[in-house]
């Protein structure tokens, strides 16, 4: 046999173990039962919109007067 098949057949043996391995160590994190709400992202949840500065005269719908009621124009 040349060196290349001999290569060949030991690469494919170390991805069968290789993927045996991974799949074992998978499936025991599976089994814990971890049922956290967590989405793996870190930090601390912050969950208040950022303040963004507008140019003067532009309001959010949200912070305009609400007693406000337009007047009918006329013609």
């Amino acid at each position: 046999m040349s060196s290349l098949v001999v290569d060949l057949i030991l690469c494919g043996l170390a991805y069968v173990i290789l993927i045996y391995v991974m799949a074992t160590i998978t499936k025991k994190s599976l089994r814990k039962g971890d049922s956290s709400e967590d989405d793996g992202d870190g930090g601390v949840e912050d969950l208040t919109p950022p303040k963004i500065d507008l140019p003067p005269g532009v309001l959010w719908p949200s912070d305009s007067p609400k007693s406000r009621v337009p007047e009918p124009v006329e013609f």
